[in-house]
């Protein structure tokens, strides 16, 4: 007998192969719903973010014309979204030359259609409008998210 026919053979059975194959596509399986989760937390977290966004910068236009700053509409809020991107000039006596923006740019609503633009992303509400009955107006006192989904702990977007 010669030493190599003394050696056993090396290498994986097809069913060791099949077994290790079976383990791994149990697993992926596994982490599926737990990554879609992750990825659906993540958006409400960027609504959360626009949200307080947009309404920062809205209670900060409100303050501008309320103490004088800038001059505006009687309502003491914008008629679009738009405006809040817009640069005022500053018509107080000390800050002559001074220009205020309020956003940069306005924030998509994460879970609006991807070919909407981001003002018309969101859901308007007026400040004649009342907060059980959310409507648009004509100046934009309050936004919300267009989407009717619900949140992961089952609140409505659009209520947030």
């Amino acid at each position: 007998m010669t030493a190599s026919a003394l050696r056993p053979a090396q290498g994986y059975t097809l069913i060791e192969l099949l077994v290790v194959l079976a383990v791994l596509g149990i697993l992926a399986a596994m982490t599926m719903p737990l990554s879609e989760v992750t990825v659906e937390r993540e958006r409400e977290r960027e609504l959360r973010r626009s949200l307080w966004e947009i309404r920062d910068a809205l209670d900060a236009y409100h303050r501008a014309i309320s103490s004088g700053a800038i001059h505006g509409p009687p309502s003491g809020y914008p008629a679009r979204l738009s405006q809040l991107t817009e640069a005022y000039a500053d018509t107080r006596v000390d800050h002559q030359g001074q220009v205020l923006r309020f956003l940069r740019r306005i924030p998509r609503d994460p879970f609006a259609a991807p070919d909407v633009a981001p003002e018309s992303s969101w859901r308007l509400r007026s400040y004649a409008s009342p907060a059980e009955h959310p409507v648009a107006g004509d100046d934009v006192y309050d936004v919300s998210s267009s989407s009717d989904r619900l949140a992961l702990d089952g609140t409505s977007l659009k209520d947030w």
